[in-house]
């Protein structure tokens, strides 16, 4: 699920001076959100994924969430302090896995410096600089899952120098705590509390882009490369020595396209995923795809998702997969209101890796910010 939409989410502001602070501006402001969900047709039996309870109860309304943001920048500095706090099944996060065992969760919270006229630093919980995202609401990163709406906890310096943006981040984990593996957005790909987790990753991320206002294009290249810790026994890991801990490694490579020409939008990206997971016979391999394509009209977006993933992990015997999302979002003046579908016959699993399975649903979401 992508964000880039709630960036106008900002309402109160209070302007706030101390003899011995900078002068300073503060931003505090809200959003909630629900959704209604239809299954249409599904591999899964569990109620929420189930296709012949929702044929008998037209489907559920739930999915809530109540959103707070908090913003801090100085005029006369440069550091800036950013925070995001959901609470509420809708928020997105999985009180098994993350750190407050609940569904309340820290989503965003960095710091940041700027650093001379072309340069950024975050220093925090920050989203990853890799790839691009899917533009959806609810069917969320589609077969990017892991890869896509991300947000781990590190250090991260930006900047762009004659036409090429860049990134560079250092996440020393993928969430809060000891054994989180809360991303959000998009959970499920990166193991869970009692299996691993993901740790000590380094990002690297450059695009360029040709054109100007009227149409541009940008192609870019990220790397991702880090180690996965053992979970297994981590009440017991090290008592005496971590040397029985069966760690492993991830790496990953991603080329992209980003285009806007006028009202409609344009992506396209090859991934190419591999991971040593604690305690699996086999590594994963596998290679992802995903095209968008986006139009806007006065206050209407239409776009499509379309995300495919072939696995090359010995054993794996699941045939090349896709997930499509088409949908039309509504920039109704404090809100968005999207109508979305998801079509798939495939998934990521939490290794990372590639499984068969049916699943359709119909989305309608609004949400509101104040």
């Amino acid at each position: 699920m992508n964000r880039n939409l709630l960036a106008a989410a900002v309402a109160a502001s209070v302007t706030a001076a101390a003899p011995s602070l900078a002068v300073a501006s503060t931003n505090i402001s809200a959003g909630v959100w629900a959704s209604y969900r239809y299954v249409t047709d599904s591999d899964f039996a569990a109620p929420a994924f189930n296709s012949d309870l929702d044929e008998e109860t037209g489907g559920d309304i739930g999915r809530e969430s109540l959103i707070l943001y908090g913003d801090h920048t100085q005029e006369d500095g440069p550091w800036r302090l950013s925070a995001e706090v959901r609470f509420g099944p809708g928020s997105f996060s999985d009180p098994d896995n993350n750190s407050t065992g609940s569904f309340t969760a820290v989503h965003k919270l960095w710091a940041g410096r700027s650093i001379g006229e072309n340069w950024d630093m975050k220093i925090g919980k920050s989203e990853v600089p890799f790839g691009w995202k899917t533009v959806n609401f609810w069917p969320g990163d589609l077969l990017l899952g892991g890869y896509g709406d991300q947000m781990d906890v590190g250090a991260k310096f930006t900047g762009d120098v004659g036409g090429w943006d860049l990134a560079a981040a250092y996440y020393h984990q993928d969430d809060w705590g000891e054994t989180s593996t809360d991303t959000i957005d998009d959970n499920g790909h990166w193991g869970s509390s009692t299996t691993y987790r993901k740790i000590q990753t380094g990002v690297a991320d450059a695009s360029y882009t040709f054109g100007s206002d009227g149409g541009s294009s940008a192609f870019g290249l990220s790397a991702q490369a880090g180690k996965l810790q053992d979970l297994t026994d981590h009440a017991n890991a090290c008592t005496t020595s971590c040397t029985d801990l069966d760690d492993g490694s991830h790496n990953a490579l991603a080329l992209y396209y980003e285009g806007a020409y006028g009202p409609f939008t344009a992506k396209a990206e090859a991934m190419q995923v591999n991971r040593d997971v604690p305690n699996v016979a086999n590594d994963i391999e596998n290679t992802r795809y995903a095209l968008q394509g986006g139009y806007s009209v006065g206050n209407w977006f239409m776009f499509l998702d379309a995300t495919a993933a072939n696995t090359d992990t010995d054993g794996n015997q699941a045939d090349t997969v896709y997930a499509f999302s088409p949908g039309v979002t509504y920039d109704y003046g404090p809100g968005w209101i999207y109508l979305e579908y998801l079509k798939s016959d495939g998934d990521i699993d939490a290794n990372g890796d590639i499984y068969e399975a049916d699943f359709d649903a119909m989305y309608v979401t609004m949400d509101y910010y104040f």
